[in-house]
């Protein structure tokens, strides 16, 4: 249960500040957020799948999170190198 919490509260976290940068117009932060929410969001649905018992679909979708955590940890040294 306390994965499902840590999950949740970190995908508000970053849709609000995706959402808090996108008006604020900072387009680098914006897209570094939405990385984050796409990481985490792709890695609570490969819990989700696996518990159901999809395990092809949950593989793809620990891929996909391990990718976006890739591009989020590339895209935010590249905004502090800059």
């Amino acid at each position: 249960m306390q994965k499902k919490w840590l999950f949740g509260i970190g995908i508000v976290a970053s849709a609000i500040a995706s959402t808090y940068f996108i008006i604020q117009l900072d387009l680098n932060y914006a897209v570094l957020s939405m990385m984050a929410l796409f990481s985490l969001t792709n890695g609570a649905r490969a819990i989700s799948f696996r518990s159901q018992g999809m395990e092809r679909e949950s593989k793809w979708m620990l891929w996909m999170s391990i990718f976006f955590g890739i591009a989020f940890i590339v895209l935010l040294i590249i905004n502090f190198l800059i």
